[in-house]
């Protein structure tokens, strides 16, 4: 069955095998093997595991990422059947809209009208035989009916029964009309709210908003960044071949590292000697547009977990100091854990609201300063799809809002010629060039600073320029969509 794209693995693991084009191989048992055709205990139990964090995140408001961690940390799954949950939480969530769709065609009463179990053991049933290959679509089928016949009476199960097996005997699924707007065309086959498909539309013209969208329903790559504080990139990339990992230097940042099949590599023996941090590669581009010296005085606004802290620590050698500043104690914590694990001693961490830090810190003291701002964070949606179903269109301008008051607040602790980076890691320009445009229309003391080579020269003809900064949109590079901006104190 095809619907547009492949699965949607995440955290690392990447369950899926190839694209989704054609019924005969995908939704009528073709040629196919791995954890689902086991239909053992196991497998069952990871169907269970996933069929109950749906549920909650539906009905709870649980965050998945959260909930899929600690589940998977009090079950005993092997670590082939925990990337089966994962996969089946993260990809049902992506790709929920386009399953509703489906299903709507099959359910006689409307799946609305269903109890939540019921709509989300159907929700993940199809999301195998839409889109797993490896999964036969009569193992799918009868994981559900027997999940079904445990939860539920015999009239439930045989209703799963009934619908899944029409749904095979269909075709090729989605359906997709003739005469639909490019926004609800898209909405359904990628899967993402009409209300974002349209902004995007807008902001980006519909062949942008279209690939946003299906990069989006993309697993995300592994990707981190090297301590060059202790081992060059080169060095630790050899270590990584010759240990069998499929390693390559990253296109987009000079300190990363794209490793696919590796496993979750903060359990390795580089990370705990503070060779590496699990970071995305557009995150790595903001401490080298900061540009750190040794000797500076920084400021890491908001700071947690402390990713881009430890990076400018790095590029500065551990020489000077590092303020990094975040909201809530514990966060602050991860800031001096990650720094202590790098081996870094520059940083000092604080815990105090970044709009007060002009009350506390003096003004005119800091060489940079980084404000990598609260935001929508829909730059991420391949690594937290129930955030696209989460967010409306007033949280984007009410988060923007917020932005505007940090970046005038934090500015006043600039020096002269000193450099103040803002950074979020979103797709939106209310949040981005429009929060940057009204600080420095605000403030004549300040222009932007035209990004020059070698990091501009790296995106340059990818990357778009927008207003005063450069945004990276997520079918790019694979990485997530971030937004960058550069702007000098010249009085």
């Amino acid at each position: 069955m095809s619907a547009g794209g492949n699965g949607a693995g995440r955290t690392g693991v990447n369950h899926n095998s190839g694209n989704s084009n054609g019924k005969d191989h995908k939704a009528l048992g073709g040629k196919k093997g791995g954890t689902g055709n086991k239909g053992n205990t196991a497998a069952a139990s990871a169907r269970d595991i996933a069929l109950d964090i749906l549920v909650k995140v539906e009905q709870q408001g649980a965050y998945s990422n959260l909930l899929l961690n600690s589940s998977l940390q009090k079950s005993a799954l092997s670590r082939e059947d925990a990337g089966l949950v994962t996969e089946l939480v993260y990809g049902t969530i992506s790709r929920m809209n386009t399953l509703d769709y489906v299903l709507e065609e099959f359910v006689s009463k409307g799946i609305a009208k269903l109890q939540p179990w019921v709509r989300n053991l159907l929700r993940l049933s199809l999301y195998q035989i839409m889109y797993l290959d490896r999964i036969p679509s009569h193992a799918a089928v009868n994981e559900a009916v027997n999940i079904a016949k445990k939860k539920g009476h015999q009239g439930i199960s045989g209703m799963v029964n009934g619908v899944l097996r029409s749904v095979l005997r269909a075709g090729d699924l989605p359906v997709i009309p003739d005469g639909l707007s490019p926004a609800k065309r898209i909405s359904i086959q990628y899967s993402h709210p009409i209300w974002l498909v349209k902004r995007w539309i807008t902001e980006y013209g519909v062949d942008t908003a279209e690939a946003i969208c299906a990069a989006n329903n993309e697993p995300p790559a592994v990707s981190v960044r090297v301590n060059t504080t202790m081992i060059s990139r080169e060095a630790l990339l050899s270590q990584m071949i010759e240990q069998g990992l499929q390693a390559s230097a990253s296109k987009v940042s000079p300190y990363g590292i794209v490793v696919k099949g590796g496993g979750n590599l903060a359990l390795s023996s580089w990370y705990r000697d503070g060779y590496l941090s699990v970071q995305d590669e557009s995150s790595m581009l903001v401490a080298e547009a900061v540009a750190p010296e040794p000797g500076m005085r920084v400021l890491d606004c908001c700071a947690a977990p402390g990713g881009k802290t430890a990076h400018m620590g790095e590029l500065m050698k551990d020489e000077g100091s590092i303020f990094a500043n975040d909201l809530h104690p514990h966060k602050a914590k991860l800031i001096s854990d990650q720094a202590a694990r790098l081996g870094l001693e520059t940083v000092v961490t604080g815990s105090a609201d970044a709009l007060e830090l002009e009350h506390t810190l003096e003004h005119h003291s800091f060489d940079r300063i980084l404000l990598d701002a609260p935001c929508s964070g829909l730059g991420v949606i391949r690594r937290k799809p129930d955030l696209k179903w989460r967010k409306q269109p007033e949280d984007v301008a009410s988060v923007a809002s917020l932005q505007g008051q940090l970046l005038q607040s934090v500015s006043k602790l600039l020096k002269p010629g000193g450099v103040l980076v803002y950074s979020t890691c979103t797709t939106e320009q209310t949040e981005n060039s429009e929060v940057v445009a009204a600080f420095l229309k605000q403030n004549p003391d300040f222009t932007s600073i035209t990004f020059t080579s070698p990091l501009w020269g790296r995106l340059e003809g990818t990357a778009l320029a927008e207003g005063e900064g450069i945004q990276l949109l997520p079918h790019h590079y694979g990485s997530d969509g971030f937004y960058i901006s550069k702007l000098q104190r010249v009085l």
